[in-house]
């Protein structure tokens, strides 16, 4: 028994790392989130459900004798029986109006014991309507959340840890910045090149710690972002692409917000989507002069260069499938319609939105193909002068005691 504990626990230490001072760069991204946390967008005020209560509600009853169902297709009214769970009116017993207006896309249908997300309308102490918003999904996406961030722990040590602020670090920075932001009419193109290169500034340092390496990592991927920014902007205009292929874009115009461009905002979007990939390219490449430098101390410049470049080739391939997949996941339907409605492939490639699918693929992929090179030449350069990368390789994380003691930049 006591040989079982010893290897288990030996297996978490060489995953965990054991030295503590790698914790310290979590400090500053720590302070960066309770400042976003705080950070005040605006538009606190802006909610349509003012004066109301959005609470979770358990379907006990449905009606469906008003609704008319014509194929696929149902429009009418679900008369549904609810019981609050949440708010001023826990425990009461409701009537509640499900309004189908023939969109599947838009429509729910509810059954007994469904768990709903309802606004409940009040007046002196009684209730005067419920609308039924959708099925109540949030305990599910937690629970999910919660398994990711416990395994990403377990197996990840730090690094996971750095991992999860990392992401709600971009959540937060999105939602707090960049929206109300642009919402306001700041340019999208700069407030998003800044967004970017704060975060890429965090994410890197969260794995390098403060040195060399996140200095190389950080000025390959930005510099891979400046050349989409620049194709990005560029062939909009020459495809004549307006910014309303973006989804619920027009909802913006009608809401009240007029003076927003609409086609700046989808500029700004395409470098924004390819950063993450130019990030973890720039790592990748960072990383592995790293270890040619740590092999072999007294390589030149150029020959780092060149090992940072043939890593590049061998990543770039995968990355910029990868950029084709996540862009183009969300239109397998729209593909099906086009080959089950047999459309001329010339009709399919000058549609505005699969234009603006194939720009934004296109512009991400030669960002990357130009990260590669970018970041050898950088990390050629700085990495291979005397004491640029630690003497003992860290784990994925960034935890050995090397970063800690490497040089400032």
């Amino acid at each position: 028994m006591g040989n079982m504990r010893a290897k288990i626990l030996g297996f978490f230490r060489r995953i965990w790392g054991e030295q503590p001072s790698a914790w310290r760069v979590l400090v500053p991204g720590l302070i960066l989130t309770a400042i976003l946390l705080v950070l005040p967008t605006g538009y606190e005020g802006a909610q349509i459900y003012q004066g109301t209560d959005k609470v979770r509600a358990t379907v006990l009853e449905t009606d469906n004798s008003t609704i008319i169902s014509t194929g696929l297709i149902q429009n009418g009214e679900q008369r549904c029986t609810l019981r609050i769970e949440e708010g001023n009116f826990a425990g009461q017993t409701a009537e509640a109006v499900n309004l189908l207006t023939g969109s599947l896309e838009q429509d729910k249908i509810f059954a007994p014991g469904d768990s709903a997300l309802v606004v409940v309308s009040h007046a002196g102490g009684s209730i005067t309507s419920i609308t039924m918003i959708d099925h109540y999904r949030i305990s599910w996406e937690l629970l999910l959340a919660a398994v990711f961030t416990l395994f990403l722990i377990l197996f990840a040590g730090p690094g996971g840890l750095r991992a999860i602020l990392s992401f709600v670090i971009t959540v937060l920075a999105i939602w707090k910045i960049m929206v109300p932001a642009t919402l306001r009419g700041a340019n999208p193109i700069l407030v998003g090149l800044l967004l970017v290169a704060l975060l890429t500034v965090v994410i890197i340092v969260f794995v390098y710690g403060f040195d060399r390496r996140s200095l190389t990592a950080i000025l390959g991927s930005m510099l891979g972002v400046c050349t989409a920014c620049v194709l990005g902007v560029a062939f909009t205009s020459v495809l004549h692409i307006h910014g309303a292929v973006m989804a619920n874009s027009e909802s913006l115009l009608y809401a009240g917000y007029q003076d927003l461009n609409l086609t700046r905002i989808f500029m700004a979007s395409i470098f924004i989507g390819a950063s993450g990939a130019m990030m973890d390219l720039s790592v990748d490449i960072t990383s592995g002069i790293c270890e040619v430098v740590r092999k072999k101390p007294g390589v030149r410049p150029w020959e780092a260069v060149g090992s940072g470049i043939r890593i590049g080739q061998a990543a770039m391939g995968t990355m910029t499938t990868t950029l084709l997949l996540a862009y183009s996941g969300g239109y397998l339907a729209q593909l099906m319609v086009f080959m089950a409605q047999g459309t001329p492939l010339v009709n399919i490639f000058n549609y505005k939105y699969v234009a603006s699918e194939l720009l934004q693929t296109l512009v991400g992929s030669f960002a990357l193909v130009t990260v590669a090179p970018f970041t050898a030449v950088v990390g050629g350069f700085l990495l291979t002068r005397r004491g640029a990368v630690p003497a003992e390789a860290p784990d994925a994380a960034g935890t050995s005691e090397g970063i800690s003691q490497s040089p400032a930049i």
